[in-house]
């Protein structure tokens, strides 16, 4: 089973916070990789995360029993988390730039 390493994606995040403010990153979580990429990075797992969820579902639904009723709601947990995660910082970045596009030149 794939799984989505959540503190991973969230240390990004919080790496990303703290880079936005100007403040000194305590850990190097991303190395020298630039913001796109790690965003796609981001997203590709959670498409991996949401492919897994229902992959395991269809597998369950036909009848399979190498996968539990448990292994399939948890997957599907992940993949709903690691979607609204998801939606969340892309409001956050639409909502920068915004903030940046009404500043005054």
């Amino acid at each position: 089973m794939s799984e989505m390493n959540v503190n991973q994606v969230l240390a990004q995040m919080r790496a990303m916070s703290l880079e936005a403010g100007g403040k000194p990153q305590a850990t190097e979580t991303a190395g020298n990789a630039d913001f796109a990429a790690m965003l796609k990075q981001s997203i590709d797992s959670v498409n991996d995360t949401q492919q897994t969820a229902g992959k395991m579902t269809s597998a369950f639904e036909t009848g399979d029993s190498s996968v539990s009723l448990a292994e399939v709601m948890v997957a599907t947990q992940k993949a709903s988390v690691s979607f609204q995660a998801m939606v969340q910082v892309r409001n956050k970045l639409v909502e920068a730039y915004k903030d940046v596009m009404n500043m005054p030149m």
